[in-house]
């Protein structure tokens, strides 16, 4: 079991087992959403358990797909998202989880808008925009 946190601790959500997979994006919704020059998240089947109360917004994105974030009303943290329609999976951001040994990312989309300066992990899979 695996639990990430906002910032203050008011939301929390627990997933099991390993992450189907860790990716960065740097669209620039993610850019502005997280406040950093990329999203690093994780995605992890469901079952799942959120714990306190989030607010949420739902972003589409630039090929259509529905979004939904989740973020804590108190500290403002970004903490997870689902995609509408994928009710098979939850997305949640890397850094919620505090843990310096967590997977590397695998898969980096909206390479295209990536900061020259930002090295990524040898071997990670770049798309120009999202496959």
């Amino acid at each position: 079991m695996r639990t990430a946190s906002c910032s203050c601790g008011q939301l929390q959500i627990e997933v099991n087992g390993e992450p189907r997979g860790v990716g960065v994006c740097h669209c620039f919704a993610c850019q502005q959403r997280t406040g950093s020059v990329f999203a690093a998240l994780a995605s992890f089947n469901v079952p799942y358990k959120v714990s306190g109360t989030a607010t949420e917004y739902l972003r589409t994105g630039d090929q259509g797909a529905q979004f939904l974030f989740r973020f804590c009303p108190i500290c403002g943290t970004s903490l997870y998202h689902t995609e509408i329609g994928y009710d098979d999976k939850v997305s949640i951001a890397v850094g919620a989880f505090a843990d310096p040994s967590f997977p590397a990312p695998t898969a980096s989309i909206y390479d295209v808008r990536r900061h020259t300066w930002v090295q990524l992990p040898h071997g990670t899979k770049t798309f120009s925009k999202d496959p």
